[in-house]
């Protein structure tokens, strides 16, 4: 795990934040196990084998959750984006669908 991710994460101006990119984190570390962590653009950015696989994105009242190489996905309503890339917006009191965030990182992420 990078330090510069984990210093992002710790400096997230409220609880409910830093639990949930927490919890992004962690999913998207099971489900690439070989991923590649980095702060890009001020936000923290995933890879695998040098492509964008996910972007956790914090916004003033939002964590958008970006899954990458998205097309031909069976996407659930709720998600946003062009088909190349999707998204889902996470605000406070939500229950992200963790496991299905994880399933659609997997089939994104397999041909990476």
């Amino acid at each position: 795990m990078n330090q510069e991710v984990t210093k992002f994460i710790e400096s997230l101006n409220q609880p409910w934040k830093i639990e949930v990119t927490n919890q992004l984190r962690q999913l998207v570390h099971k489900a690439i196990p070989e991923v590649e962590e980095r702060i890009q653009y001020k936000k923290p950015h995933f890879l695998k084998n040098g492509h964008y696989a996910a972007v956790i994105s914090p916004s003033k009242d939002a964590i958008a959750f970006m899954i990458m190489n998205a097309a031909g996905l069976d996407v659930p309503k709720g998600f946003d984006g062009p088909a190349e890339r999707k998204w889902l917006k996470i605000y406070e009191g939500d229950l992200p669908p963790y496991d299905v965030l994880a399933k659609l990182l997997v089939q994104a992420s397999s041909s990476l």
